[in-house]
Order: C-alpha cells, then structure tokens, then sequence
C-alpha cells in the first residue's frame, strides 16, 4: 500500500473537565447515581475530559464544526493548501442529523472545494474504516491527499432530561448500568489525519503497511446501541416501528447503551485476531516499537494485558501508548487523537513500527494496522 500519514490534527473543546465537575455538564439524576458514577470512574480510570456541552446544556458546537476545527488544526500545522484534498472519510457514533451524513455536514463547514465523500457510522471503529477508505483512495491512485477524520458529542445525549420519563430511570433516580456506564465515560472532540502518497518533504510520516478490519456480528447480538429498545421478549425494537415518535422515546429508544456483559464475552475474539495476525507473520509483538490500543477503560486494558500473557502474544507495556486517562474515551476520534498525539510526543524515530488496534462493542469488530516511522529528509 503506498498511503502515508504525513499531517494531523485535532479539537477538543472546553477546558479539561475534571471528575469531580463531571456532574455539572452531564447533569445530577440523585445522589446514588452519583455514588455509581464515582464507581465507574474507578474502573475506567480516566480523571478529565472535554465537553462540547456547558453545564446549563446548552451548545454552540455540531459535529461538523468540532470536526472543522480539528481540520483548521491540521492544515495548519501541515502547511498543505486545502485545494490539493480530493478525499474526505468521516467517522462517528451517531451524526448531527439522519440525513445527510457527517462528511456532508463537515464538507460544508471545512473550506474544502468540491471533494469526493464518505460517512462512516459505526462506533470506535469507523474511525479505522475511514482511515481504511482514505489509505486505499490514495493508493489506488484515485487522489494524492485525502482526509479521515474522527468526531463525537456525546454529552448531547447524558443531560437527565434524556431520561426523565422515560422507561430507564429506576425509582431511586439511578439508570440500569448499561445506560449509566457510557454517562461517565465518553466525551466529546474530533481528530484527523492527512494521507497522502508520498511521505511528507520534511520531518516524520507514517507509512502504512496494512489494515485489518473484521466484523463479528455473525457471532454476537448488540452489544453497545442507540435508536432501539428492547420489548417484552428482549427483541431489539427500532425507534421507527414504535407507533408514534413520543412511545420511542419514552421506551428509551433515544438513549445510548452498552451490555457489559457482552463487552467482557468479546474480548478472547479481540484477542483471537491479534494470535491470528502473529500466526500470519504479520505482527511480532516484540517488534512492536509503538502500541496505540484504543480501550475505554483500565480495567478493560487489565483484562486484555492479564489474556494477551497467557496466549503469549503480549507486547510489552512500556510500549503501549494511551492518552484516555487525560482526554476521555472519544470513540471514533480516539485513533486520530492517538495518532496525532504519537506524531507530536517526539518519541519516534525512522525505522520503527507503530501498531493501532481498536475494538468496537456495538456487535463486534476489531481492527488492526500497521505503519512504520519515515523519514522525508531521507526519502
């Protein structure tokens, strides 16, 4: 494949928002609920995050316009005139609107001229999947610099007005612990990389060697869902087949959740295709020089260290490379965020290996690529 990462950028808006003011942007629902997000936070470990939302819920930002900034960030630490990108993918969890898709919002915000354009939705993967778009427009020779670009808002949807009088608030004022978990854990900002065909003239690029993105949802329910509630035979029931608008919402078809339960059945799968890739030559984890693993939280990161040991794929620790515990769990920006990062940390050198690796719970995915640090002073 020749598509290298040679730009990055991103926007994360607000200051940072510590724990202990977490409750005053997403909002308060009872003391108890307070008392389980405390508990959450021990488990995913992260101490501060940004949000697009002010603590009296109100906003100025879209994902388009976060996604925008994160690109004004880019372009000008590139120097690459915005008129030489033929190519934008974009990545989210769930877009401004329902039509049209997020690279159309962001088209329009981005001061790009006519481009071609792909949505991605899923979860934390689509940011891998439009990274993938954009490598293999390049490589294919369809356009010399395209762009993927990461972006997420998800505190639109804790604020307890989201809850109240629906189905998912408990008499004590807590929500069911798949609702309350992602409350405190993900949060908003955009990232993105510029790919092109060539390494950058100066300074460090990435080259991408190869991407590996595999679904699982042949194996696996749901796990992580927004737009549906389940029914009486615990049958996923999307909000449009409910029979009016105000039904949906009251059934909690609007309101983000994730199975932990499941979440814990994935992780042998996630880890099955690490074992897959070393079996096939394609990854020597003691080769590894940089390991960007997306996870959302510590404890999920143990369970992956304690299963990767024991099958004897592990790569050392002190090559793993995270920023969650400062920046948060941004989903589909996450790789982005980690990228850029990596690019400013000052820690790379030509000639090492970077390894991304990002899992997705919404019904199973996980995804892999490879790159190796160049140098455009020595190409």
């Amino acid at each position: 494949m020749r598509a290298y990462v040679t730009g990055s950028g991103q926007f994360l808006p607000g200051e940072p928002v510590s724990n202990d003011a977490m409750a005053d942007y997403i909002g308060r629902l009872s003391l108890q609920a307070a008392r389980l997000g405390r508990l959450t936070l021990r488990r995913n470990g992260i101490r501060s995050r940004h949000y697009a939302m002010r603590p009296d819920g109100t906003t100025d930002w879209t994902l388009a316009r976060l996604g925008a900034a994160a690109l004004d960030d880019l372009f000008a630490r590139s120097g690459l005139d915005r008129r030489a990108v033929g190519y934008l993918a974009t990545a989210t969890t769930q877009n401004d609107l329902m039509v049209p898709g997020l690279a159309s919002g962001l088209h329009a915000q981005s001061g790009l001229p006519p481009v071609e354009i792909a949505s991605m939705q899923s979860v934390c993967a689509s940011g891998m999947m439009a990274l993938k778009s954009a490598a293999l427009q390049v490589a294919a020779g369809e356009h010399a610099a395209a762009l993927a670009v990461g972006a997420e808002f998800s505190s639109r949807y804790f604020r307890p007005g989201h809850y109240h009088g629906t189905a998912a608030m408990n008499a004590d004022g807590t929500l069911p612990s798949d609702a309350e978990f992602l409350r405190w854990t993900l949060s908003d900002g955009a990232a993105g990389v510029l790919v092109e065909d060539r390494p950058a003239p100066r300074g460090l690029s990435l080259r991408i060697d190869w991407i590996s993105l595999r679904s699982f949802a042949d194996r696996f329910a749901p796990c992580m869902t927004g737009g549906a509630a389940l029914n009486e035979q615990g049958d996923l029931v999307p909000w449009s087949h409910f029979p009016t608008i105000a039904e949906a919402a009251q059934a909690g078809a609007f309101q983000l959740r994730q199975d932990v339960e499941a979440l814990h059945r994935m992780l042998p799968v996630w880890l099955g295709e690490l074992m897959r890739l070393v079996d096939e030559g394609r990854v020597d984890p003691g080769g590894v020089d940089h390991f960007l693993c997306h996870f959302s939280a510590r404890s999920l990161r143990d369970e992956m260290v304690a299963l990767a040991r024991k099958a004897g794929c592990l790569i050392p620790e002190d090559r793993w490379f995270t920023n969650l515990y400062e920046k948060g769990n941004v989903g589909a920006a996450s790789l982005f965020l980690l990228l850029d990062d990596l690019l400013r940390s000052g820690r790379l050198a030509a000639g090492q290996t970077v390894l991304c690796a990002v899992p997705e719970s919404g019904q199973c995915v996980m995804a892999y690529a490879m790159m190796t640090v160049v140098d455009g002073d020595e190409t």
